[in-house]
């Protein structure tokens, strides 16, 4: 049972009973040691992710080998490659687990019941799904017109417990530079 999946959903709406063990009727639950796929680019994403435990992270490969980073997951988030869930193609990023993690599963199958029989799903889906969009905009001008200190310091604000426990490589990725640079930029003394 989910009490952190309940809790997380009625943040930003109201569930009863029933609908809540409607819900939970059609959870799946997974064990991910470090560095285990949940996606890998290529397969075709069937199910609505959530992170009770651990942390995720989504990503591409470019032709050279470098990861980019798009999403962190830690607990309490929901992490996709929506493309993949909605349209039912081949996704085009990795899911993996950063640290062991505990994730619920709901197939796309049962969530598109569950839109019928617990209508507040759909609102709350669309209101996560506007938040995400609102965050990558953000995010894609934060990329085009700030520093990289600047970006870090973004970075640190959205993600504050996971700064300390994430390898520099992977903070590296997500704000877009190099390892080796930010390793210099966190010796230099912050200005201002």
């Amino acid at each position: 049972m989910s009490n952190a999946l309940i809790q997380n959903i009625e943040k930003l709406v109201a569930l009863d009973a029933d609908a809540a063990a409607r819900i939970l009727a059609v959870c799946k639950y997974r064990t991910l040691k470090k560095k285990d796929f949940l996606l890998q680019e290529g397969d075709i994403l069937k199910h609505y992710i959530f992170v009770e435990q651990g942390c995720l992270r989504s990503y591409s490969v470019d032709d050279n080998g470098f990861e980019h980073i798009l999403q962190f997951a830690p607990p309490g988030w929901w992490i996709s490659d929506m493309r993949s869930l909605l349209e039912l193609v081949p996704a085009s990023l990795n899911i993996d687990a950063v640290d062991d993690s505990e994730v619920v599963l709901i197939a796309a199958t049962d969530m598109q019941k569950l839109y019928n029989t617990v209508p507040v799903l759909d609102r709350f889906f669309r209101i996560l799904s506007e938040r995400a969009l609102a965050t990558q905009q953000h995010r894609v001008i934060d990329s085009l017109s700030l520093s990289a200190r600047e970006r870090y310091n973004n970075f640190c604000r959205q993600y504050p417990s996971l700064i300390t426990c994430l390898p520099q490589k992977y903070v590296a990725s997500y704000i877009g530079i190099t390892p080796e640079f930010l390793s210099k930029m966190l010796k230099q003394p912050v200005k201002g």
